[in-house]
């Protein structure tokens, strides 16, 4: 993908997790020298079972092992569905800044100016699976828009439109496998982790109703 990319002068941002499957120092150098930023996709609060001391003691090592590789100024967090935390909760005690960090997409993007699309779940538009990869503020995500997508060639059609100025493109490089087993493979298991996400999304959305109920 980061080839493709480069072939047509397109410059990305590929963020990496610090995991064994992933943390490859001669690929993330090689993508870094084809012009693409590269950023860590920090899981720390999951590593550090919500624990923030601990977490941020994670993030301080593995950020400083990206940078033994290359240039790191962004960081995105990595959301598991089955876990009761965000990763980004590590902020609303700790601040990017003191890392010598310029961002993370989502605390430091105004939504009500950039449209937001991710292939979360290998779908657009389907807001009922998405647990962590969800924004704050979506003033720009008008639902009418999102009812227009349902495929790929919907996204390609609504950027050639120009109709959105700004678009933050959330997409994991492994839903778009080319050859036949990796791609049914990806199928198969985001319509099993699909239905379980809905579950999740569904329980908090019951959860927060009685909350609110029993408050007023």
């Amino acid at each position: 993908m980061a080839k493709l990319e480069h072939s047509y002068g397109i410059r990305s941002t590929y963020y990496f997790r610090h995991i064994e499957e992933t943390f490859r120092p001669d690929i993330i150098l090689q993508m870094a020298e084809m012009g693409h930023e590269i950023g860590f996709h920090y899981e720390v609060m999951d590593k550090a079972n919500g624990n923030t001391e601990k977490a941020i003691e994670i993030f301080k090592k593995e950020l400083e092992d990206f940078r033994k590789i290359t240039e790191i100024n962004t960081v995105c967090m990595h959301g598991n569905p089955l876990k009761p935390w965000s990763n980004r909760d590590l902020w609303q005690k700790y601040s990017i800044k003191d890392f010598g960090l310029t961002g993370e997409p989502y605390l430091s993007i105004d939504y009500n100016k950039v449209f937001y699309l991710t292939d979360t779940g290998r779908t657009w538009a389907d807001l009922k699976i998405r647990v962590k990869d969800t924004i704050d503020n979506p003033g720009a995500n008008e639902k009418s828009t999102l009812r227009e997508i349902s495929s790929t060639d919907d996204v390609i059609r609504l950027i050639q439109t120009e109709k959105m100025s700004q678009i933050c493109l959330l997409v994991h490089p492994n839903r778009w496998c080319e050859d036949l087993g990796g791609w049914t493979k990806e199928l198969l298991f985001q319509n099993v982790k699909n239905i379980g996400k809905a579950g999740i999304v569904w329980y908090r959305s019951k959860s927060d109703n009685v909350l609110e109920s029993q408050h007023d």
